[in-house]
């Protein structure tokens, strides 16, 4: 499917396929002897001290928080923190890893059971920000920028993903639970589920509006939902939230509904695993999982620069080791055979215009991409729609001279980002005063 040729003035038509009728079984991943729990690290957090510290004792469902700070993980597991570490992730993200060695026995920390019986916004806020599929808590409940519209994607963003797919088949009533926590709990005016052509039959009585999203790619990624079925197009330097619309993964909901239901914090993730020849297997595995449990359990072995992939093949970014542990919006992990890796190359563009014909945006990337191989990021963001990009990947899969057009976007994205973090009022005023 990835590997169809393009000829002409052709678009390429990649489509999503639909889960199978009869759905597979997901193998269920035993608890690891260890996993790593990844908690977001702030720049602007000086004092980073951990409510928890190395030998401690930890129960399933327990908070992990920086004393000062908001942010925090919910352990997936009982049992030992055996260290404290740095990691650093994609394009610089800071993370504080906490490793656990797994207890044979499980015990439940009760707090939330006792909040779990009245969903609440502040119950939300406090036990339930890093449930499987990840629900964004500041987005959903921003004063300054409130959220009139919310969108369930039960889609799957990326190609040879099936996880959405599978929560929309097997957790209706989850879902439909937590649909009425949210509209309860936000002061949302609307909620919109949208579904793959051929899921809408799944839903009966449901207490949202139900759109579908054609089958090619990728009509599934928010910036095409909001232009086709919004008919709002989110122009250069603007988000969703500035339109008081935003996105949650149906995963996120399902676990919201299932928390509340059970009076348990959901921990296990459902991910897709796409093997070398491009077949699926669904596992379910905690948060914290180690890539390598999971491709043990399946069977599966890496050799000499296989590479391992975050997500899919269009938007998945490679990882470096298979201890990377699985995180709250892990939907997938992809294992390229060694002899199918596309090769990347410092061939100059040659002006074919395959690129421009692709993009969903519109964007003139053959002027783009040579601004980014210069390094010119700043000239690339005012005269060449660099922030209009919805990181699809379509560029660098038709592009003829083979350049990362993808990875260089995503660079200059962070530079871009992290410049602007660097450019203090200090800074500012040094610059007036010269």
């Amino acid at each position: 499917m990835i590997k169809r040729s393009f000829f002409g003035l052709a678009k390429p038509s990649l489509e999503y396929k639909p889960l199978p009728d009869k759905l597979p079984e997901p193998e269920k991943i035993t608890s690891s002897a260890n996993v790593t729990l990844l908690l977001n690290v702030f720049p602007e957090q000086t004092d980073k001290t951990l409510s928890v510290k190395q030998g401690d004792k930890i129960q399933t469902g327990q908070k992990l928080f920086f004393t000062n700070g908001d942010a925090y993980i919910t352990s997936s597991v009982t049992g030992t923190i055996s260290s404290i570490s740095s990691f650093t992730g994609d394009f610089g993200a800071s993370y504080t890893a906490v490793s656990i060695n797994v207890s044979d026995t499980e015990e439940i920390e009760e707090q939330f059971n006792k909040y779990a019986k009245t969903p609440s916004l502040d119950t939300i806020k406090d036990f339930l920000a890093c449930v499987p599929g990840y629900l964004p808590i500041n987005l959903l409940f921003n004063s300054e920028k409130p959220i009139k519209t919310i969108v369930i994607s039960g889609c799957d963003n990326d190609l040879l993903v099936y996880t959405n797919q599978y929560i929309v088949k097997t957790a209706t009533d989850s879902i439909k639970s937590g649909i009425d926590i949210l509209k309860n709990t936000t002061g949302a005016d609307d909620i919109m589920i949208v579904l793959p052509r051929g899921l809408k039959h799944e839903f009966g009585h449901i207490d949202a509006k139900i759109s579908t999203v054609d089958n090619y790619y990728p009509a599934a990624t928010p910036h095409l939902i909001m232009q086709k079925i919004l008919g709002q197009t989110v122009p250069e330097g603007k988000s969703f939230e500035d339109f008081g619309i935003g996105f949650v993964s149906v995963e996120a909901v399902a676990s919201l509904g299932r928390g509340f239901s059970s009076g348990k914090i959901p921990v296990t993730k459902t991910i897709s695993v796409i093997l070398k020849d491009e077949s699926v297997k669904l596992v379910v595995a905690q948060i914290g999982t180690p890539v390598r449990d999971i491709l043990s359990t399946l069977g599966l072995s890496l050799n000499e620069r296989d590479r391992l992939i975050m997500g899919g093949p269009m938007t998945g970014t490679a990882i470096y080791s298979d201890e990377h542990p699985v995180m709250a919006d892990t939907d997938a992990i992809m294992i390229q055979d060694s002899g199918n890796i596309p090769l990347v190359s410092d061939y100059p563009c040659i002006n074919c215009g395959d690129c421009i014909r692709v993009c969903p945006a519109g964007i003139p990337i053959n002027m783009l991409v040579r601004f980014l191989e210069a390094g010119q990021y700043e000239e690339a963001a005012d005269n060449y729609d660099l922030y209009s990009c919805i990181e699809c990947g379509l560029c660098s899969l038709v592009c003829v001279s083979k350049i990362p057009i993808f990875q260089y976007i995503k660079l200059a994205k962070y530079e871009l980002d992290r410049m602007s973090v660097d450019q203090t009022p200090d800074d500012n005023a040094e610059a007036v005063d010269e």
